[in-house]
């Protein structure tokens, strides 16, 4: 591991960093990926403490660290552990940003403010962290108080992949909500690569 830089990723990017090695031959010899738990996605209080524990134990073996979160809703205390190790990360508040870019991502904010945001591994895995991970199976009552402000649902999609995309359209309906599409791949992960490494993006 000495001389590699770790990438140190959220569970829900894992499918689109080992894509991007797979598809970058000289990346295998300098990053190595570890991937914390997808769950923290509806936890962002524990991020932190989690990449802090995750760094203590394992940091000192490379030469550096990349982290594969945006702020992700720790308020910035993700970016104080990451000062202590004189670690990255990925621009932006979230995975939502850095996808589809700053401007981009403003941009959507700017047409409807109340756009719910998907992605592939969200449309993947939405019944698990959308429905069960807000305890909308156990308590439907609770929908109203998440999502009352929200009109359009948003996929933000890394792939070409007709599947997700009737599966979006789908939760869409089933919420009530607007739909629309956005193919914006998986360039927003330039950065873990770290230069002279450029990101081949495969649409597949």
């Amino acid at each position: 591991m000495a001389g590699k830089r770790l990438v140190l990723g959220c569970g829900a990017l894992a499918h689109d960093m080992i894509a991007l090695v797979k598809n970058n031959e000289a990346l295998k010899a300098v990053i190595d990926i570890r991937c914390l738990p997808a769950k923290l996605h509806n936890t962002p209080q524990l991020i932190a403490g989690e990449v802090d524990k995750y760094l203590q134990q394992h940091g000192h073996n490379y030469a550096d660290i990349f982290v594969a979160y945006g702020d992700c809703g720790t308020a910035g205390e993700l970016d104080r552990v990451l000062d202590k190790y004189q670690a990255q990360r990925l621009p932006g508040a979230h995975c939502y940003e850095f996808f589809a870019g700053s401007d981009h991502y403003q941009g959507l904010i700017d047409e409807e403010i109340g756009s719910f945001f998907l992605t592939d591994y969200l449309v993947r895995h939405f019944e698990r962290l959308v429905i069960e991970g807000l305890g909308l199976d156990r308590y439907p009552e609770l929908f109203d108080d998440y999502f009352k402000h929200y009109k359009r649902l948003v996929y933000l999609a890394q792939t070409e992949n007709a599947e997700l995309r009737d599966k979006a359209r789908r939760h869409a309906e089933a919420f009530g909500l607007d739909y629309e599409y956005r193919m914006v791949g998986i360039a927003g992960l330039q950065p873990l690569a770290g230069a002279p490494f450029r990101i081949e993006v495969n649409h597949v």
